[in-house]
């Protein structure tokens, strides 16, 4: 489950768990709600992730091709050091903006 905030034409998602394997069905069921919505940017909030594996890397992924469709944006903000570097590595902050805490 993520609390979700409607700021203007932005989503605000923070997931209150890991984004691994066992949640991601949910999440991604959220983020794909959103991005029907049409906003101009969902920004997921990571402050409260400790980890995120190959299943969640996927729905970040998925959820940034279904908004670049839709015309929008996806930031990941308050990433650990750990998370962060993982997605670097990953080459993803060449399709949507990363930050660190």
């Amino acid at each position: 489950m993520s609390d979700i905030i409607k700021d203007g034409n932005t989503f605000i998602v923070k997931p209150r768990q890991d984004v691994i394997a066992s949640m991601a069905n949910e999440f991604r069921s959220d983020l794909h709600d959103l991005v029907k919505e049409s906003p101009a940017m969902i920004v997921i909030d990571l402050k409260d992730v400790e980890m995120v594996d190959s299943v969640g890397i996927g729905v970040l992924i998925a959820t940034h091709n279904s908004m670049t469709r839709a015309g929008g944006e996806v930031k990941v903000i308050n990433t650990s050091n750990e998370i962060y570097n993982l997605l670097n590595t990953m080459r993803l902050n060449r399709h949507f903006k990363i930050e660190t805490a």
